[in-house]
């Protein structure tokens, strides 16, 4: 299942993120914009890990003085996908 995000508050325009059928389960996140060289690891770090594993650990997480980050907007985003895929 495939899912795009339009972030808030971050430097990433977009995100992109693939799910197992059952959307529970991330195969696979890409981010346009941002901190290349970091979000192209967290998107290697959470690759095979489960939506609530990620959302747990990613969500509340901050940039700066911002009140978001492209973590935090990450979590928000699977959590979106997740819950588009059970519907």
């Amino acid at each position: 299942m495939h899912f795009d995000y339009t972030p808030r508050g971050v430097c990433s325009r977009a995100i992109h993120i693939d799910l197992a059928d059952d959307g529970k389960t991330i195969e696979q996140v890409s981010f346009e914009g941002g901190c290349n060289g970091n979000l192209k690891a967290v998107s290697k770090l959470v690759k095979g890990h489960s939506v609530d594993e990620i959302v747990g650990i990613l969500e509340g997480n901050t940039c700066g003085p911002r009140p978001t980050s492209c973590a935090d907007q990450l979590a928000r985003a699977l959590v979106e996908a997740s819950e588009s895929a059970t519907a």
